[in-house]
């Protein structure tokens, strides 16, 4: 828009680009520097992905780390690492109840965190005061999709079968998530200050939808 009296044409300059390589789907996304994000990239708190399995967390997660400049950690990546053992056999060794102790523990350490995007798991939203720690520490996305679609990307990711545990006693995986789901989309909705849903969009799209959402919810005082 020009200011009256002014002929003078304005320069549009480009953005820089923030890039982030997915090695598992062999892919580099590039993300232009958004005028919106500039407030995240200095902010100190921890924003939080949730969601069922296979929702993408695992993959939104570091692309949105990497267009904020921040530090980008999965929980059960880091329950492994700590454990040596594949989430599988924990669940094995230690039953749910033991995988869980370690969950609330890592996820305690992590939300104390600063400029940190974290990919939590599944069920992490079981815990009420990891409920309501993640609402403290900063936003918290709710990645959605699906009966069909997560069962879909589970079937195709090679990594579910080796290192996660079923989780109930139906052979038949949509009814094991069905379930799941049941129990567990209230609590994701009580926790989420921001909903994205995930099938049919990029991940830059998701990203976008996410930095766009996170300084409206910051202005209100949603922390």
């Amino acid at each position: 828009m020009k200011l009256p009296g002014t002929a003078r044409r304005r320069t549009r300059q480009r953005r820089p680009l923030r890039y982030y390589v997915d090695l598992a789907a062999g892919a580099v996304f590039a993300f232009p520097a958004a005028e919106h994000s500039r407030d995240l990239q200095t902010a100190s708190m921890v924003v939080t992905l949730i969601g069922y399995r296979a929702t993408g967390k695992t993959t939104v997660a570091p692309a949105l780390a990497a267009r904020l400049g921040w530090t980008f950690v999965d929980a059960d990546q880091e329950i492994e690492r700590v454990a040596g053992h594949s989430i599988k056999q924990i669940f094995a060794a230690e039953g749910e109840p033991g995988f869980r102790t370690r969950e609330r523990a890592e996820l305690d350490r992590l939300l104390q965190s600063d400029r940190l995007v974290l990919s939590a798991g599944g069920g992490a939203v079981l815990n009420p005061e990891t409920r309501a720690q993640m609402r403290q520490s900063g936003p918290v996305v709710w990645l959605q999709a699906s009966v069909e679609t997560i069962v879909a990307r589970m079937q195709g990711d090679a990594a579910t079968a080796s290192r996660r545990p079923a989780l109930t006693d139906a052979t038949d995986p949509r009814v094991e998530v069905a379930r799941l789901l049941a129990v567990r989309e209230p609590l994701y909705a009580e926790t989420a200050t921001i909903v994205v849903p995930t099938e049919g969009r990029t991940v830059a799209d998701i990203v976008e939808t996410i930095l766009e959402q996170c300084p409206a919810q910051l202005a209100r005082g949603d922390r």
